[in-house]
């Protein structure tokens, strides 16, 4: 019997898979536990579409990201903050510090999470960062720390 899984089943398949199973596991352990229906032409259809649309939202979201990597590309950020002396600073310059003035400069909301910081910046200067957007899709962030 042919049945699309609506749950991921250990050993059968992921959720969306259409797998052939015996008649008896499906009447008697998927059916009644929710985790597939029978695999009919109409729900086949429907499996379709959901997958046509769920691509186009997938590519409409890569789209959107390049959009925004091109725009990171094109500014430059600046962080004021306090330092001593030989520019070494007073605390430290975080990607939370990082996301939190690219909204409040540039009204880009972006989450701290995507902004790839190997360790915190504890000197003055300018510096690239790498901003992760979306998967295999990356973008580079100039970041300028100046002293208040």
């Amino acid at each position: 019997m042919k049945v699309i899984l609506l749950k991921d089943v250990k050993g059968s398949g992921v959720k969306g898979d259409v797998i052939n199973v015996s008649d008896g596991y499906a009447r008697n352990y998927l059916f009644p536990r929710g985790l597939a229906t029978e695999a009919t032409q109409g729900k086949l259809n429907e499996l379709k579409a959901r997958e046509r649309a769920e691509q186009k939202r997938r590519e409409q979201e890569a789209d959107e990201a390049r959009a925004m990597v091109k725009r990171l590309s094109e500014l430059t950020l600046i962080i004021k903050t306090k330092s001593g002396e030989n520019g070494k600073l007073f605390g430290s310059v975080t990607n939370k510090e990082i996301a939190e003035e690219l909204k409040k400069q540039h009204k880009i909301d972006i989450d701290r999470k995507k902004i790839v910081l190997a360790e915190p910046i504890k000197q003055l200067g300018e510096m690239e960062l790498e901003v992760k957007l979306y998967p295999e899709i990356s973008g580079k962030l100039k970041v300028k720390v100046e002293e208040v």
